[in-house]
């Protein structure tokens, strides 16, 4: 799997101006040997069961540790974040959902320095960690790497006798989508060829990824193509509308496990859900996973995707047991538990890939999964990406919703970058 590319030169000198003066915690470390209970922040933690996973394992090993999580809900999970830390927050570890935040968090001095446990740990084997490098200092370490690729539900590619879905077009999928579009569920729900979810990468950033497009740049001309498959995969009902999905408040979840959709564009975090919906009797889906689809044949996979790293809080209450929490989640312990739920670690092992079970058996499944491909970092970092999300957010839903045209919803969206964040 190929490692990004660093992404913060931009923020550097000032968050490492701030890395520097965070060497230690602002509270006496806890003794690592007597009971301690660490606070680890996490989202949803019902549908996200690689915490638990984490937390087990590492209870096992340090029975004097007892972990207490600190849930927020996915949706708000960054902003809750950012106001726990300016209130001085001492959650000891906090959980870095994307290296945006990572890098904002950072920069104001509200992480502890890691540097020196990234020496410590067999980088080599770890992939995702050159985006959390500021200027030569690391303030959080990744235990997960996803990608994005195409889940797909075998059954309804069988019934409508089309083959499965390998190193598709994106001209072949959009075929597909509608040739799938047909009939209802067990519960009189409607069937569609595919759906795809209301976050603007969907559609943006597969785009930049296989363009090379600069989602910063303020030219978003290199994302028409990819609207207008979208667009058209709603005005043709082989793809739930968007204004529907938000409105509603869509899971796609529920869209592929109960059988509502044949196909999902989604990332790799969402294996181990599946797996867990199945075990517990809540789905029955028969499913695989496919490369991403491509622009044009033949040219190897390109998709997207993003670490997820832990910090320890600058205020942390028990800062040394913390980083241990850390250094145990990024390195192979961490990965055999999370792997064996499902979720790609960022260690990469010979004992990591065995405890990976949670793939279907089936060839195209596990080429999807191993082949040789370039995964793009979901969004540059930079001190203007926040900025330039909102905007880019703001005109994806007026373009989804059919409210402005896609010339010029992007027209707009690159003023908008060039006048109000540059």
């Amino acid at each position: 799997m190929k490692r990004y590319p660093s992404a913060l030169a931009a923020i550097a000198t000032a968050a490492a101006v701030a890395l520097a003066g965070c060497s230690s915690p602002a509270t006496a470390p806890a003794d690592p040997s007597g009971p301690v209970t660490l606070t680890v922040s996490a989202w949803n933690l019902e549908s996200t069961p690689e915490f638990r996973a984490l937390f087990d394992a590492f209870e096992a090993v340090h029975p004097n540790v007892t972990i207490q999580p600190v849930e927020i809900l996915a949706e708000d999970y960054p902003e809750k974040v950012a106001t726990m830390l300016a209130g001085g927050d001492t959650t000891d570890v906090l959980t870095m959902k994307n290296v945006t935040d990572y890098a904002r968090y950072a920069s104001r001095g509200q992480l502890l320095d890691l540097t020196d446990l990234v020496g410590e740990l067999p980088t080599d084997k770890m992939a995702g960690l050159e985006p959390f490098d500021i200027g030569g200092k690391y303030a959080a370490v990744p235990y997960r790497q996803d990608f994005w690729l195409l889940y797909y539900n075998k059954k309804l590619f069988d019934a409508a006798g089309l083959p499965h879905p390998d190193q598709l077009t994106w001209a072949q999928y959009g075929e597909l989508a509608k040739k799938l579009t047909s009939g209802t569920t067990a519960d009189g729900q409607k069937v569609y060829g595919t759906y795809h979810h209301t976050w603007r990468s969907v559609v943006q950033a597969i785009a930049a990824a296989q363009t090379g497009g600069d989602q910063l740049g303020g030219d978003y001309g290199f994302m028409k193509s990819q609207y207008e498959l979208a667009l058209d995969l709603q005005r043709s009902g082989a793809a739930l509308d968007y204004g529907t999905a938000r409105t509603q408040q869509v899971n796609y979840r529920s869209m592929f496990e109960t059988g509502q959709t044949a196909m999902l564009p989604m990332g790799t975090w969402y294996i181990a859900s599946i797996k867990a919906a199945i075990a517990s009797g809540k789905s029955s889906v028969d499913w695989g996973v496919a490369p991403m689809p491509q622009l044009a044949p033949g040219a190897g996979t390109t998709t997207f995707g993003s670490p997820t790293a832990f910090a320890v809080n600058e205020k942390a209450k028990n800062a040394e047991v913390a980083k241990e929490f850390v250094r145990f989640a990024a390195g192979e312990q961490g990965a055999k538990a999370i792997a064996a739920i499902g979720v790609v670690p960022a260690f990469r092992s010979d004992a990591v890939t065995a405890a990976f079970t949670a793939l279907p058996s089936d060839e195209l499944s596990k080429k999807a999964f191993t082949e040789d491909k370039k995964i793009v970092l979901e969004m540059p970092v930079s001190e203007t990406t926040s900025d330039v999300d909102t905007i880019l957010t703001e005109e994806h839903s007026l373009i989804m919703t059919g409210e402005k045209p896609v010339d010029d919803g992007l027209r707009e969206a690159g003023d908008r970058v060039k006048n109000e964040v540059r």
